[in-house]
């Protein structure tokens, strides 16, 4: 499910997403979470989930032991600083730069990457979309 635009042309805006997400045991090569739009490639910011862990794509751990819990996401888009604050149950665990492009849409659900198992699932619920 795509929600909000951010976009560029509104300098000193800031974009938060925040929701509760479940990702079930078992599930693993899946993007459950992303920030859409970016310069040179179609993602500003992607959160994968690989054997239980949440990564920023397939790279950097932002959190272990992800399974079978309800989990607080909160992601923070200062647009015109072009950076991004990853919080998970209200630590901060992520801050890399924007990745460019003009819009950009906060995307949760399930996309499968590399490696996914044949049964991928997250659930969310209490969804918040904030801009200051």
């Amino acid at each position: 499910m795509a929600l909000h635009v951010c976009k560029s042309e509104n300098k000193g805006v800031v974009c938060t997403f925040e929701g509760y997400g479940y990702v079930p045991s078992g599930t693993t090569g899946a993007s459950i979470m992303q920030v859409f739009g970016g310069g040179d490639s179609a993602t500003t910011l992607m959160l994968h989930v690989y054997g239980g862990e949440l990564r920023y794509y397939d790279r950097q751990l932002v959190e272990a032991g992800i399974y079978d819990r309800w989990f607080r996401l909160n992601v923070v888009h200062d647009v015109a600083a072009s950076e991004l604050t990853v919080f998970v149950d209200g630590r901060r665990r992520l801050r890399v730069a924007g990745r460019g492009g003009d819009s950009h849409y906060f995307k949760f659900g399930v996309y499968a990457q590399r490696q996914p198992s044949s049964r991928m699932e997250s659930r969310w619920r209490d969804i918040k979309i904030l801009r200051r």
